[in-house]
């Protein structure tokens, strides 16, 4: 028996993790990976073809059959358990693509995840943290010279600086830190973050990698921000510091090694964080020799044929119950729309 389907614009890309041969997780279900964070990792970058278990889908979707595969073959009536053995002799298939093409899709995260980098309403540039008397000398850290920093954290310096601040300029300047180039251990640099690490003996439960890149070589942006909590500390000599914390004592968005773009700006806007609904499915990366690659969604259209090996009989019955079925159009793999175009007994 010959079943031939014919397919347009079939997703070959997966976007959630796990497995389809396993029951979904109870709480949340599978994870989605499509998200532009996730794909930033090349294992969530996740490539489909069609295979046996796609073969068998299509079988049990052609006769009605509308549960989760795994949850057809633990069916002790399974329709297809004669030919749906491990090394599946009785089947065979060939995938005749036509046309394969790479396209910029956009997709829909559900998840209802928040843009780190937006927020949304009007900004509060009066807020407390920013007029009151501890203002100069509390975000002044951060206007530091990396050298001078180094040395307000080793010998106690006092801030000098004088700045208007106000969200804005703060979340702008923290990003600019964020870009500076990593640094060497040593001298000044090393005994400051030994300074922060003795001082800080919890930062591992925070952040496993401390204040250093794979390379060991000292990130800017995370001295800056424990200078942040220590001169916090410091401040609190003499001022009030209880209008720069949390209820939980940290610092809104910064944490003792980075920031947070929509956290530290939902304390100072009206309205709530910006929440992502979906993003565009690709991933760019770098590879050395070769440059900037960009991978998109990859989108198949062609011909399915399917063989199966089995007597007059069971050809007749199957095809007798595809066609009581009248199932007109289905999903090949992800999305795209498939048909039956013929069957050969």
């Amino acid at each position: 028996m010959k079943i031939i389907i014919k397919y347009d614009s079939s997703w070959r890309n997966s976007f959630l993790d796990g497995d389809n041969n396993q029951p979904l997780p109870k709480k949340e279900g599978r994870k989605f990976i499509g998200s532009i964070k996730e794909l930033g990792q090349e294992k969530n970058f996740i490539l489909r073809k069609i295979t046996i278990d796609t073969v068998m889908g299509v079988l049990n979707r052609l006769i009605g059959d509308q549960r989760k595969l795994y949850q057809a073959r633990l069916d002790k009536n399974y329709y297809f358990q004669d030919i749906d053995t491990p090394e599946h002799p009785l089947i065979q298939y060939q995938d005749q693509i036509k046309v394969q093409n790479n396209e910029m899709t956009y997709i829909r995260n559900m998840m209802g995840s928040f843009d780190k980098n937006s927020f949304t309403g009007a900004i509060k540039v009066d807020d407390e943290m920013f007029t009151a008397d501890y203002a100069n000398e509390f975000w002044g850290v951060l206007y530091l010279e990396f050298d001078e920093l180094c040395q307000f954290i080793n010998q106690k310096t006092l801030i000098q600086v004088q700045q208007n601040h106000d969200p804005i300029k703060i979340t702008t300047h923290l990003e600019s830190l964020n870009k500076e180039k990593p640094v060497e251990k040593k001298g000044d640099v090393a005994k400051a973050v030994k300074t922060l690490q003795v001082h800080f003996r919890d930062y591992k439960k925070f952040n496993v990698n401390g204040y250093f890149n794979a390379k060991d070589l000292v990130k800017p942006l995370c001295l800056y921000c424990s200078a942040l909590y220590l001169q916090m500390e410091r401040l609190e000599q003499k001022y009030d510091m209880s209008s720069a914390k949390t209820k939980s004592g940290c610092i809104s968005g910064i944490s003792k090694f980075t920031f947070t773009k929509k956290d530290f700006m939902n304390r100072f806007t009206t309205g709530k964080k910006k929440r992502i609904w979906g993003n565009p499915y690709i991933r760019k990366e770098r590879i050395k020799g070769v440059g900037e690659v960009v991978s998109t969604m990859t989108k198949a259209s062609g011909q399915l044929e399917i063989n199966l090996q089995i007597d007059k009989t069971a050809a007749k019955e199957l095809d007798k119950l595809i066609k009581n079925a009248g199932v007109s159009a289905f999903y090949l793999g992800k999305k795209g729309l498939a048909y039956i175009e013929k069957i050969k007994l």
